[in-house]
């Protein structure tokens, strides 16, 4: 199913059958991808006297109880209630489900305390335009990402230039295969989030975040139709699927 697309006055088409998914699962199978200390996922069936909502286990259907936390444990997308005093919903303020994108796959550089950052200079030499979406891919891009243990090795991250360079870029939706535009330990500054939201000063409330994504080796940088699926949680994030179209000028 081929639909047509026009961005920065060009025409583009897409199949809609050639998607390809850059989420993460929420699951508990092990190992799986952890950021921030968050829990295990568990899936427990529901009990009620001697009834079971386990099939394998005498009930008649499975009716499970789970418990996960959306920031830790797979694929997610945030809004700016993720930083305020106020948690605003994502399912209220995210309404814009399909957008153009550009896919792009950068090194982090090596900085002299150790950390490893996204910087300004790089996001400038490689973005294409404005579009109003923008999807980071990092560099290795070993599939043990959709199994790795952020939690205390302080990842890659962006500096909040780099951030500020994507707003005034034009970008309105992240898309990141980090647990974070910030560092993981940062005493609360937060600077990323707050140059990406411009908060507290003009938040951009209809702006999203999504992490902790996986996009594929074979998905090559360029431009896609982004359709970004976010599961209906009043909360300031909730569990995501990215799915990318490439884009073909026509």
């Amino acid at each position: 199913m081929k639909v047509t697309v026009t961005h920065n006055e060009k025409q583009y088409s897409t199949d809609l059958t050639k998607g390809a998914d850059i989420s993460i699962a929420i699951t508990t199978n092990e190992p799986t991808v952890n950021a921030y200390y968050a829990h295990p996922v568990s899936m427990e069936p529901y009990t009620q006297g001697d009834w079971i909502g386990e099939v394998s286990k005498g009930g008649s259907v499975n009716y499970r109880n789970i418990s996960f936390n959306p920031h830790g444990n797979g694929t997610h997308t945030e809004c700016v209630g993720h930083i305020d005093e106020t948690i605003h919903s994502v399912n209220q303020h995210f309404k814009q489900f399909h957008m153009v994108a550009q896919l792009v796959s950068v090194s982090p550089n090596k900085l002299d305390n150790g950390d490893y950052v996204i910087e300004k200079q790089q996001l400038e030499s490689l973005m294409k335009g404005e579009t109003e979406g923008v999807i980071i891919r990092t560099l290795p891009n070993g599939i043990d990402k959709k199994a790795r243990n952020y939690s205390g090795q302080n990842p890659a991250y962006l500096d909040s230039g780099a951030v500020q360079f994507l707003v005034e870029n034009g970008c309105k939706h992240l898309v990141l295969d980090l647990p974070s535009v910030d560092r993981e330990s940062d005493e609360g500054r937060l600077l990323g989030h707050k140059a990406f939201w411009t908060f507290p000063e003009n938040p951009r409330m209809e702006c999203t975040i999504t992490e902790l994504a996986y996009i594929p080796t074979d998905v090559k940088d360029g431009l896609f139709l982004l359709n970004l699926q976010v599961a209906p949680f009043e909360n300031d994030a909730a569990p995501s699927r990215p799915v990318l179209y490439p884009l073909s000028e026509e």
